[in-house]
């Protein structure tokens, strides 16, 4: 599904954070704890904020509460 672009993005169910595909970060989480996503609309409705390292934009709209 990832090479057919039906999923966009990662996310971790510990951390409740989402990223690109190709974050660092989210190559290095443990698998029983990732999950993914079609859109980031899917993200964020599950409770999901964006990542710091790949998503840096939307992280500093996240953190200061401009949502």
């Amino acid at each position: 599904m990832i090479r057919k672009k039906k999923l966009a993005l990662a996310g971790n169910l510990k951390l409740k954070i989402y990223g690109t595909l190709s974050c660092n970060s989210g190559k290095r989480m443990n698998k029983q704890n990732r999950i993914f996503f079609s859109s980031e609309k899917e993200a964020i409705h599950l409770g999901f904020r964006p990542c710091g390292h790949c998503l840096k934009e939307k992280y500093k709209v996240w953190k200061h509460g401009t949502v």
